[in-house]
């Protein structure tokens, strides 16, 4: 018996973006959510296509590109999705503004984000652009967490010559490295924040 798919145009107005209508945050979830699914299965980003993609997803081709003009603009929102949203620092100590910053890169789902990464890599570096489209997304984080580390600085819990860029870099690129590759199976995932910052503020600390 011939399998019947379902076409975008049979798929109720919530799938849709008409005038004055606004977009369904369910379809946006289901279509970032296959994008994870098929590259955690193995499939790299280059043999991904918008087709693959709305199958998975159980939409039409037209559902996709009425919200993403090509596979590289879903590809970046996939990128923020699956970072997640921006922890608030709560100003109070830079230990624990530090460990929420770590924290939230950890998060549960930190094994099939690590293979979705993996994957994401050669498509987000190979121009150019999708470089600079790329380090617009991590650039808030970033300064989220340089803000953490000047206010040490000022408030003489850090070092005065502390290389902020540096310390960044130690501290976002073991968490990376972990979620990607598992990079040292004998660190356990357990307070990995807490142990990474107190590792690092024993070189930063005033």
């Amino acid at each position: 018996m011939e399998t019947m798919t379902l076409s975008v145009d049979a798929v109720p107005d919530q799938d849709r973006k008409g005038p004055g209508r606004p977009r369904s945050a369910r379809v946006d979830e289901a279509i970032v959510e296959a994008v994870f699914e098929l590259l955690s299965s193995g499939q790299s980003a280059d043999a991904i296509s918008i087709e693959a993609v709305a199958a998975k997803a159980g939409v039409g081709k037209a559902t996709i590109y009425r919200r993403w003009p090509n596979k590289e603009a879903l590809l970046i929102d996939a990128v923020l999705a699956m970072k997640g949203p921006l922890p608030e620092p709560r100003g109070e100590s830079v230990r624990e503004d530090l460990v929420t910053q770590v924290a939230a890169m950890r998060n549960k789902r930190m094994a099939q984000y690590g293979k979705v990464t993996a994957c994401l890599m050669p498509e987000l570096f190979k121009s150019g652009e999708m470089t600079r489209v790329y380090q617009g997304v991590v650039e808030p984080r970033r300064e989220v967490m340089r803000g953490i580390l000047r206010r040490g600085i000022a408030s003489g819990e850090l070092r005065a010559d502390l290389d902020v860029e540096l310390c960044l870099l130690v501290l976002s690129g073991p968490t990376l490295a972990q979620n990607m590759l598992r990079w040292n199976p004998n660190v356990p995932d357990e307070n990995f924040a807490e142990n990474l910052v107190d590792f690092v503020l024993q070189g930063a600390s005033a």
